[in-house]
């Protein structure tokens, strides 16, 4: 691994060559994408559990920074729905003092992954995992939206699935008319606003201005009691707050390093697979270690100005990218946007009804889930499948980091079981040969008192005990085993002391152990491990001929009479012959010809 430090923002890059052109590419995509960041931001931080006012911060503050420094050129960090339970938990649990605590703590813990160069570890994470966890969110975000989408009347909404869902189902009669109605009319609006109208205008967009522009109009927060922005948080402020450093201690952070963890891992894995889909959408390269240290600057600074947790927010970025985005000038361009609403427009958001944002979350959480994969499952292994469904059921009903966790350790262990289902361990002489002529035994005399067994695939622990229920099976011990380790690619600490085992067995009995073949990891592993030294360098060889010649001198034998020269020349043309007869025996299946008579008329 390489631990040497680099910080080299992309912007560094994009800006040597910047042109009028690409500014204006730039200014327009960031105007856009500014606008379509509005209402997400602050439904975020409202299903989050704080002011909404800490969503269209956290977009500014963070967008700006992870443009500014990150290691992609079109990506738009900001709140994304996929720390919408986990925040909530947090706030929930902690308060909000703990939870900027615990976003700068993730944030440092982002910055060291970074610069530690541990960006490429996040591709290790299997599919089943993230696409699991990722389904099991937007169902969370779904059940975060029931209470604003009907106007359900309930005091307080625990953070927990199940005890959410029966205190909602316990309130459903208090649902009210004109919020449902409002909710509805903004879904549909998102949902089927035209396409080709998207880039210029987007649908959330005209659903969040005809809902506050109906809620001012009818004053539907009197006289319908439609929640709205300003009679639940009084408004937002029409500027940023100082910054303000939350007062740490060792205490707090004990019980907060486990959800700083899960932050900063979900917000790793989401700038990453924003980062790639962006490569894939514009034909770049990221730098995922520098995209991981802007990601934690990013967290770190925006809880100080009244931000929340922050990462790469793929939607955004397909938006930005679609509306011509070039350099990480259109990401600056999209929170100066933010800003310059905060300045001008404040004053007006406190119409905005909470139906509208909720209806919002409502698209998000439906675009989110990655339910294609419940019609696959059945056409996936078993395994994944498996792993697939107990990410996905963890999310929802206990924990995310729960869900991670436990998803990580079962997809361990089913790898383990394949890698182990594919080695095989097999007794070897020349009627069961299989190799090619040059290393078969084949015209090869075996010895009285040698055995002869082949190891195919990686030798790891999940496999070891192949090789003793192998040698158990043949009911006799030899006076000299042979390994052929040829097409062993790899061996591991576990496979090595079962080697090891052999060795001692044997030579207590005064028997022998040669190997045959080892490839290079497996062979520098053994020399490394001082294995080689016990067994003796002598009995390890290079190929199964010299192998055989050595179990010979080990039972004084003489050396085998030399094969005829051209004997190996002769195997390969008699085996060419064998596939040729056979090709055409085939071929005058297919053709209904008679297959009899010489190969060589044919």
């Amino acid at each position: 691994m390489n631990w040497s430090f680099a910080f080299r923002p992309k912007l560094v890059d994009t800006l040597k060559n910047y042109s009028a052109g690409a500014f204006f590419s730039d200014l327009t995509a960031g105007l856009t994408v500014g606008i379509v960041a509005l209402p997400l931001a602050m439904a975020f931080a409202i299903a989050s559990g704080v002011k909404p006012e800490a969503g269209i911060f956290t977009a500014v503050i963070a967008g700006f920074l992870i443009s500014s420094l990150g290691g992609t050129k079109v990506s738009i960090g900001g709140p994304t729905g996929a720390f919408i339970v986990i925040l909530y938990g947090i706030y929930a649990k902690y308060g909000a003092e703990n939870l900027a605590i615990c976003t700068i703590m993730a944030g440092v813990i982002l910055f060291i992954m970074g610069a530690a160069r541990l960006g490429t570890m996040i591709k290790f994470i299997p599919y089943p995992v993230t696409m699991g966890f990722t389904s099991g969110i937007a169902v969370l975000i779904f059940s975060t939206q029931i209470k604003d989408f009907f106007g359900l009347s309930v005091e307080k909404v625990p953070s927990e699935f199940i005890e959410k869902m029966q205190v909602l189902a316990g309130h459903a009669g208090t649902f009210q008319w004109p919020t449902i109605a409002l909710a509805a009319a903004s879904l549909a609006i998102i949902l089927f606003w035209p396409k080709s109208w998207q880039r210029r205008v987007p649908g959330s967009i005209v659903a969040l201005v005809l809902g506050t522009v109906a809620v001012a109009l009818f004053h539907l927060d009197d006289t319908a009691n439609v929640a709205t922005i300003g009679s639940k948080f009084g408004g937002i402020p029409q500027q940023l707050p100082h910054p303000q450093i939350p007062a740490l201690s060792w205490e707090n952070i004990q019980h907060l390093f486990a959800p700083a963890t899960t932050i900063a891992l979900l917000a790793a894995i989401e700038s990453l697979l924003c980062a790639v889909v962006a490569d894939g959408m514009i034909d770049d390269r990221h730098d995922s270690n520098q995209e991981l240290m802007a990601q934690g600057i990013a967290n770190i600074v925006s809880p100080i100005f009244g931000g929340i947790a922050a990462t790469g927010a793929i939607a955004r970025t397909a938006t930005n990218i679609k509306c011509g985005a070039r350099t990480p000038i259109a990401g600056i361009v999209h929170a100066v946007t933010l800003l310059l609403i905060i300045l001008a427009a404040a004053p007006l958001a406190k119409f905005i009804p909470l139906a509208t944002l909720s209806a919002v979350l409502v698209n998000v959480a439906l675009n989110m889930g990655e339910w294609h994969n419940f019609s696959r499952l059945s056409r996936w292994p078993r395994s994944d499948a498996v792993v697939f469904l107990t990410a996905f059921s963890l999310t929802v009903v206990i924990d995310l980091t729960v869900a991670v966790e436990i998803g990580m350790v079962l997809a361990a262990v089913l790898f383990i079981k394949r890698v182990s289902e594919t080695t095989q361990i097999t007794a070897v002489d020349e009627i069961s040969e299989t190799e090619g002529p040059q290393h078969s035994l084949i015209g090869k005399e075996i010895p009285k008192g040698v055995m002869i067994y082949r190891i195919f695939g990686s030798f790891f622990f999940g496999a070891v005990d192949k090789l003793e229920t192998a040698l158990k099976r043949a009911g006799e011990e030899p006076d000299v085993l042979i390994l052929r380790m040829r097409k062993v690619l790899a061996i591991d600490a576990t496979g090595l002391n079962a080697l090891e085992d052999i060795y001692e067995k044997l030579h207590a009995r005064g028997k022998h152990l040669v190997l045959s073949g080892p490839h290079t990891q497996p062979f520098f592993m053994m020399d490394k491990a001082g294995f080689l030294d016990r067994l003796g360098k002598e009995n390890v060889c290079a190929n199964i001929e010299l192998s055989l010649d050595r179990a010979r001198e080990i039972l004084g034998l003489p050396p085998e009479p030399p094969s005829d020269p051209l004997h190996e020349e002769k195997q390969k043309i008699e085996a060419v012959r064998q596939d040729l007869a056979s090709a055409l025996e085939r071929a005058g299946k297919v053709l209904n010809a008679p297959t009899s008579g010489d190969t060589r008329e044919k």
